[in-house]
């Protein structure tokens, strides 16, 4: 049977999308709050499981760098966000494929390293270090066959194109098969924006997943058009690496010169390596990061059922 989902071009698709998404994804994040107790459990929990990841690498001399709110965490409070729930480390593609092959051999006995290529129930191109024993279930990944437990999130970054009309066309089409990767698996992901667009893009979300599911498509097919896209520069020098997947697209673009050197801060009593450059990235993603948001612009992963195992 054709795939006839995919008739129309994928540039078409992503203007599609784009235009429902652009502007509402900015407008409100998802934000709840932990009783004080949990949250510092929770968080503790996960800075041991950095302070594992980290040691390995340092081990190992693989390089790495906290990017997003961890970034952030780091210059500006010199560890979590006070409401933060989650770490992000990003890694250069090498280096992330490196920690790869080692981590499991290494870390396997107190951690799972879950991602598409151990368990194709995952519906993220990105890597998770889960502490075994333990559970973090999203209200997202509610009914997703795999082990979510308290995590460290790992995102590789490729090489871009230097000229931005391929990078851009690299872009779309990543995240393009990206996302069609995730609503194969999610009916109704986590949508930060409220409102009559909010179901209106649920209702786009479910008949994406009633199709892709109705004609079969391979979970291994979208990811495979994903990481094709995405690595299409792997063997190129170039000057700027991205992490496509994000919610909107080219927000996690870094240039390579504002990543390596890397440098080791102080984040919640470890070292831990961020951006050589971590205020010219921070500034070009966030603009004016150092003042708090308000509220309603605060954004954290409160889940359906945490427990912190023995």
């Amino acid at each position: 049977m054709p795939h006839l989902l995919f008739d129309k071009p994928v540039a078409e698709w992503y203007n599609l999308v784009t235009r429902w998404m652009k502007k509402e994804l900015q407008s409100k994040m998802m934000y709840q709050e932990y009783d004080e107790q949990t949250l510092q459990r929770l968080q503790h929990t996960e800075l041991e499981i950095l302070k594992d990841f980290a040691d390995l690498c340092d081990k190992h001399r693989i390089d790495y760098f906290g990017v997003g709110g961890t970034a952030i965490g780091a210059v500006r409070h010199q560890g979590f966000i006070p409401w933060d729930d989650d770490i992000d480390i990003g890694m250069l593609r090498k280096d992330y494929d490196r920690f790869l092959q080692i981590a499991e051999k290494e870390l396997g006995e107190k951690y799972e390293i879950l991602n598409f290529e151990t368990n194709t129930n995952y519906p993220l191109p990105t890597t998770r270090l889960v502490k075994k024993g333990t559970v973090f279930q999203e209200y997202a990944m509610k009914g997703i066959d795999c082990n979510f437990g308290i995590f460290l999130d790992i995102y590789f970054f490729d090489n871009i194109a230097d000229e931005d009309k391929a990078m851009r066309r690299q872009g779309k089409t990543a995240w393009f098969w990206g996302k069609l990767l995730i609503l194969r698996k999610i009916a109704r992901p986590t949508l930060y924006y409220s409102g009559l667009k909010a179901s209106l893009i649920t209702a786009a979300c479910v008949c994406a997943h009633f199709f892709l599911r109705l004609f079969r498509i391979s979970p291994r097919f979208l990811y495979s058009k994903a990481m094709k896209a995405s690595r299409r520069y792997e063997d190129t020098p170039t000057k700027r690496v991205a992490y496509f997947f994000d919610p909107t697209p080219f927000t996690s673009i870094m240039k390579l010169d504002d990543i390596v050197p890397t440098k080791k801060m102080p984040f919640n009593g470890l070292m831990i390596k961020f951006p050589g450059n971590i205020h010219a990235y921070l500034e070009r993603r966030y603009g004016d990061y150092m003042t708090l948001p308000p509220e309603d612009k605060r954004h954290n992963h409160p889940p359906m059922d945490l427990d912190f195992g023995e």
